[in-house]
């Protein structure tokens, strides 16, 4: 499941912008080190803390799909006023586009969970970028921003030199395959990530996460203060969700679903991560394989129904997956070219000019955006 969820990813770093804390000092409410038992006691069944969506920020595949500053801050607005979203989960690479992004979300009066995610770069490189987008959330803290800051996101996968393999596709094969030596693999994760919760430390005093795959990566907790679950799980049952997630709580720390959503087709929440994979990305264009039936009402259902559980859970936060993809427009005229279909986005891309790749595009929110409005607007 969490090796799908990285398959996905590794397509977001070509094609979905993947590669190409707590509050402010003296804010009441805080979660700090000291506190962390306390505020997950005391929140369990009051609903959750924060309410929150990944902004995925990165190179994009065109021109036209990059990183704007003009976009963005329509969407950071789209997040606040329409979403009711009080947290946004800044994650991608690129230092510039991180801290952007973050400031403008901070200046709007949202939560910011800041998460680089460079990936398929040497170590020294990660830990640099890691370090200077740090630095930064160290600045916005001080300056009274509410800030959390996540050292990363499933390192085993998107970080060479702990899994075999050059790149991320290359590492999903091995494991697909079997020719992964787990002792020594989980021997490497642990080193590097000892490696960044340092280097986390060092430059940013408020509290630090991690955003590990659900199952596979189990890192040492205690060197967080923010417990983070990429949480990709299908259950029929509510309570099937509570009884695995309570697995994480027992560290006594404020437990953040750092991801977690569907794609928009019948039967994609019984794949877990595998969604994204109904594409053919060998042909030119990319298509769809087979014949999923497009459902947004799948994905709103999945997602409405997860955080349902999160908020009877009083979890500390909770980010869906994703607002936007920028990569994977919709096409309601040609099915098999209808990329939203894989896509775990909460809006749609719309080209003006489908077939022309330089064309300008909006998006519009699917279901499952308004499922998630309604659910994060009732707190206000």
């Amino acid at each position: 499941m969490e090796e799908t969820k990285g398959s996905k990813h590794a397509k977001g770093i070509s094609r979905a912008q993947f590669l190409a804390g707590a509050a402010a000092t003296g804010i009441a409410g805080a979660v700090g080190p000291a506190g962390q038992a306390r505020a997950t006691e005391a929140r369990r069944g009051r609903g959750l803390r924060r309410r929150g969506v990944v902004y995925t920020v990165g190179a994009g595949e065109t021109p036209g799909t990059a990183w704007s500053a003009r976009r963005m801050r329509h969407d950071i607005r789209a997040i606040r006023d329409d979403l009711h979203a009080d947290t946004v989960d800044v994650t991608g690479d690129g230092v510039e586009r991180l801290t952007s992004t973050a400031a403008e979300a901070a200046e709007r009066g949202l939560h910011v969970w800041l998460q680089p995610t460079l990936g398929d770069a040497p170590q020294r490189d990660i830990l640099e970028h890691l370090a200077e987008t740090g630095r930064f959330a160290e600045r916005l803290r001080r300056q009274g921003a509410s800030v959390d800051f996540s050292v990363g996101c499933e390192f085993w996968l998107f970080v060479p030199g702990i899994l075999p393999g050059e790149t991320v596709l290359d590492r999903i094969r091995h494991l697909q395959n079997g020719t992964v030596d787990w002792p020594r693999t989980l021997r490497r994760l642990a080193a590097f990530t000892a490696k960044a919760a340092n280097t986390g430390r060092s430059v940013f005093k408020g509290n630090l996460g991690y955003a590990a795959a659900q199952s596979i990566d189990d890192p040492d907790w205690s060197l967080f203060d923010i417990v983070g679950i990429d949480y990709y799980a299908h259950f029929e049952k509510p309570a099937d969700h509570v009884r695995e997630l309570k697995r994480y709580l027992r560290w006594g720390k404020p437990l953040a679903i750092t991801e977690f959503g569907t794609c928009a087709y019948a039967g994609a929440p019984e794949t877990g991560g595998m969604g994204w994979d109904i594409v053919d990305h060998d042909k030119e264009p990319p298509e769809i394989k087979g014949n999923p039936v497009r459902s947004e009402r799948v994905q709103a259902e999945y997602v409405g129904g997860l955080l349902d559980v999160f908020e009877s859970m009083g979890l500390y936060a909770a980010m869906a997956f994703e607002f936007i993809s920028a990569d994977a427009p919709h096409r309601p005229d040609t099915p098999r070219l209808d990329l939203d279909m894989a896509s775990y986005a909460l809006t749609k891309v719309i080209k003006d000019c489908p077939d022309d790749p330089a064309s300008d595009w909006h998006w519009e929110p699917k279901e499952a955006f308004r499922a998630v409005a309604r659910r994060y607007g009732r707190h206000g």
